[in-house]
């Protein structure tokens, strides 16, 4: 029986476990091996390398629908896509061939009569639909490893990647259990009854329900905590790779011949937005003089735009550095 709380980095892993049993499957994803003791999940955390943040995020959203504020960026992408990973090799490796082989043994036990032909019309219909759901399920799955996951691990490396981005896979990320629904409202509603095969059945429809359920929390852990925290780390990408490209024009910039404090003076007043009249009143010179020194200027600095004598004077600390978004 689950219990709703918040769970904490102080609280003991075992108890998290022993109200929640559900989340046994959930260490494996996180690769978290029992054998923990009496320990905290922090320290089970630091211990096996697992960002603790994001690993209770996940828990006491599963748990309690516990959701964490908008643009909260203390969740690790990378343990989120390594979480993900996992789900899916357990889920596409261990989970569907697993039910596929007890709907087999159920059908086995059964062993429809030559006079059963509807009966066994009926349990080939059932397989082609659960092998038609599994293979859905693969598909979509089999996309996100082939684009999703490589897409997010080149922007944990600070790449951002062009003609892609998290939106594009929202739009086309859907609900998966659709046929899960399906397929266990048929063998219930319609399969014929066969007293040897109905322990058998009923073991084999709690885990499709138990696994409907699995597959809704991994959309709902997608849609509700990994889209967002990929949408935070796009927007840090691209605001690195434009620190960047600044940088990399100050570092461009030909400075073998030195501002002079008159020329400092009058990248101040242009990036302030005055006039050359302007300049020339308040540094009492003429204006042919500030015309004089902004040729100088573009000379020496090779920089011939406002945007880039603001960006020089920032980065040489002329001007405070809210300047530059305040003119954005």
């Amino acid at each position: 029986m689950k219990r709703m709380k918040l769970y904490e980095a102080d609280d003991k892993m075992i108890d998290l476990i022993s109200d929640n049993h559900s989340m046994l499957q959930g260490l494996s994803a996180f690769g978290i091996h029992l054998g923990f003791g009496d320990k905290t999940v922090n320290e089970i955390c630091c211990e096996q390398g697992v960002d603790c943040y994001t690993f209770l995020t996940v828990v006491n959203f599963l748990i309690n629908g516990y959701t964490p504020k908008a643009g909260d960026d203390r969740i690790s992408v990378k343990t989120l896509l390594d979480y993900l990973r996992a789900s899916h090799r357990y889920f596409l490796d261990f989970q569907l061939p697993s039910i596929r082989k007890q709907l087999e043994q159920t059908f086995h036990i059964s062993s429809p009569t030559e006079g059963s032909q509807e009966g066994a019309a009926l349990v080939m219909l059932i397989m082609r639909l659960y092998d038609e759901y599994a293979h859905d399920i693969r598909l979509h799955m089999n996309y996100e490893e082939r684009t999703l996951f490589p897409y997010v691990e080149a922007l944990i490396h600070g790449i951002q990647k062009p003609n892609y981005n998290v939106d594009i896979y929202a739009k086309h990320h859907s609900d998966t259990t659709g046929k899960f629904h399906e397929l266990k409202n048929i063998i219930i509603k319609y399969l014929p009854h066969d007293s040897l095969a109905n322990n058998q059945l009923t073991a084999t429809l709690y885990d499709i329900y138990n696994n409907e359920e699995w597959l809704s929390n991994h959309s709902n852990v997608e849609e509700v905590l990994f889209i967002p925290a990929i949408r935070i780390l796009e927007q840090k990408v691209k605001n690195d790779d434009v620190t960047s490209r600044i940088s990399s024009m100050i570092r461009s910039v030909d400075t073998t011949e030195s501002i002079s404090d008159r020329e400092r003076e009058i990248i101040v007043c242009l990036v302030q937005g005055l006039s050359n009249k302007e300049i020339a009143t308040k540094l009492f010179i003429s204006i042919n003089t500030v015309t004089t020194h902004r040729r100088n200027i573009a000379r020496k600095l090779q920089i011939h735009s406002l945007a880039g004598l603001t960006i020089y004077a920032i980065a040489n600390n002329l001007i405070d550095n809210k300047v530059l978004y305040e003119r954005q």
